[in-house]
């Protein structure tokens, strides 16, 4: 009888044991530059516009009239303005930011110019905080870089786009640090964040350097 127990209970020492898988969302840790908070009017700069072919870029995005557009760390408000003009009275920007200075900068702006299609934004730096269905197109110029966790960012991003949205990214390559990133590091990260490249481009400045990608929600 004993040797019988005995035997049950090494029977059942031995049997695998299943163990809870362990999953992770966080994104691997890279260097990113540390988010702009000097004098807003560096971004004003003449030609500008003709450097970046900023009208070849909301084309591309599909920037029309009565389009709502999204500026996410939109800085001075310099594409916010451009953007009011091209939507129209029938559309709208939001210019979001983290930066209340470059809200509050951004909301005399437009004040100024009686723009009365543009909202502004305070976002965090996990979540740009925009309202569920509210934009068609999305631009982060020059941004991106700057995102401390871009897959947790642009999945709260995700919500706010309508069905057919395109999210444009315009930036430099670089090691995160140098205020750039390299293209192919924005790629897997927005795969991980849920979205697919649809579009890659590198006539923005034309300097070798720069690139446009634009993405849609898988």
């Amino acid at each position: 009888m004993l040797r019988r127990l005995l035997t049950l209970v090494v029977g059942l020492l031995l049997l695998p044991v299943s163990l809870p898988a362990q999953t992770t969302t966080q994104q691997e840790s890279r260097p990113t530059s540390k988010p702009y908070t000097g004098d807003l009017s560096i971004f004003d700069y003449p030609d500008r516009a003709k450097k970046l072919q900023i009208d070849r870029v909301m084309d591309l995005l599909g920037i029309a009239a009565g389009k709502n557009v999204a500026d996410i760390g939109a800085g001075s408000g310099w594409f916010t303005v451009l953007a009011s003009k091209r939507v129209g009275s029938t559309g709208a920007v939001l210019a979001e930011e983290i930066n209340p200075l470059a809200v509050e900068y951004i909301g005399k702006r437009i004040q100024k110019a009686g723009l009365t299609n543009v909202r502004t934004v305070l976002g965090a730096p996990d979540d740009p905080r925009l309202p569920p269905g509210s934009v068609d197109a999305v631009l982060l110029l020059k941004v991106y870089h700057e995102v401390a966790n871009p897959a947790a960012f642009m999945k709260k991003l995700m919500p706010a786009l309508r069905p057919g949205a395109k999210v444009g990214i315009i930036d430099r390559n670089g090691n995160g640090e140098n205020h750039g990133v390299n293209k192919d590091t924005v790629v897997k990260e927005m795969d991980v964040a849920g979205y697919k490249l649809t579009g890659t481009y590198d006539f923005t400045k034309a300097d070798g350097e720069d690139y446009f990608l634009i993405f849609t929600a898988k």
